[in-house]
């Protein structure tokens, strides 16, 4: 939950903004984290997986309920991203409210004519943004969907056989109903593998809930300590975790070993793809970052199992959590690599 009312950010103040070390990536995320904590309240592990997705390249699907908090949580990331080329096409957040009359071109854009020139100009759509919220994403056509997934996985939008590129920033936050499935139309499992992250949202705790209703409507200014971060230092933040955080054989092994297990499954009509493995490596180097470390340990692997996995698994009917096949298969290749680390 959140408070929604206006802040006043400072201006940024001259500095320099490469990256060079651990540490420099390592403040880029804390700045992010003290950022959105401000704004919102009792919802730390959801930042920091957000945080994760956004370092590690990937995208979110939040599961959640209305009024949770999520369009704020989008927009205090947005705008904790100063815009390194203010004057071009690309806006610092954007939010989409997905329909079931949507076209593909209200969110990739269109080309107009323009009668003073005689020409075709091509017109942005929202997803051309550091920060994308797309609200209810199951609430559109398959077409509109297929759209998105070319903007996911390509970072670019085709309009009339023409690309045009995404910034390198690019970063969605989609959400859905958990319990609201009339008039759905359900993500297939292709896309769902675009996603890193699926995170359930549950309602804040009684203190947190208490704090929002205590501040509502109070004008606040966000103290000069919490800073807004360059686009260009979460770009050389990303690269730098991928050289210097340590990813060891034993842990690669450890996650085949989890991809193998899963497939096996007799509770599994289609297991995790290769594409999941290598996309756990950057949020694995990015999770053991923003903890302190250099390297990546079995606990950050724990941590992050169920919400790297569980939506790329399609299960037989009846199984109700699949979660719960994470965490079984999960075991005894954390068993192994137990044994493996200790004998070294």
């Amino acid at each position: 939950m959140t408070d929604l009312y206006s802040t006043v950010d400072p201006a940024p103040a001259p500095q320099d903004t490469a990256i060079r070390t651990l540490s420099d990536a390592r403040q880029v995320a804390e700045a992010l984290r003290a950022r959105m904590r401000y704004d919102v309240m009792g919802r730390d592990g959801v930042i920091e997986l957000v945080l994760v997705a956004l370092l590690g390249d990937g995208h979110v699907l939040l599961e959640d309920y209305p009024g949770s908090g999520k369009t704020t949580l989008a927009k205090a990331l947005g705008q904790s991203i100063i815009d390194d080329k203010p004057d071009d096409a690309i806006a610092a957040f954007r939010r989409v409210q997905f329909t079931p009359d949507m076209l593909p071109s209200d969110i990739t854009g269109v080309m107009v004519f323009d009668t003073e020139s005689s020409q075709f100009h091509f017109r942005h759509g929202p997803v051309f943004a550091h920060v994308l919220l797309v609200d209810e994403i199951n609430r559109t056509s398959p077409k509109v969907q297929a759209a998105l997934l070319e903007c996911m996985a390509e970072k670019q939008v085709t309009v009339d056989n023409i690309s045009h590129d995404l910034d390198q920033l690019f970063f969605v936050i989609a959400t859905q109903n958990p319990l609201d499935s009339v008039g759905t139309y359900p993500l297939p499992q292709a896309q769902l593998d675009r996603f890193l992250f699926k995170i359930r949202m549950a309602h804040v705790d009684r203190a947190s809930e208490l704090e929002v209703l205590s501040s509502w409507g109070k004008p606040r200014t966000r103290p000069t300590h919490l800073p807004r971060v360059h686009r260009d230092q979460i770009v050389q933040a990303r690269a730098l975790l991928r050289e210097q955080v340590t990813v060891s054989p034993l842990m690669h092994e450890t996650l085949v070993d989890l991809a193998t297990a899963v497939r096996q499954d007799e509770r599994c009509s289609q297991g995790i793809s290769t594409r999941s493995l290598v996309q756990a490596i950057p949020a694995l180097q990015t999770l053991a970052l923003v903890r302190g470390r250099d390297f990546v340990t079995a606990d950050d692997l724990e941590h992050l199992a169920i919400p790297l996995f569980q939506h790329r698994l399609s299960v037989l009917p009846g199984v109700e959590d699949p979660g719960q096949v994470i965490k079984d298969n999960l075991r005894k290749p954390l068993e192994t690599l137990a044994r493996a680390t200790l004998k070294r």
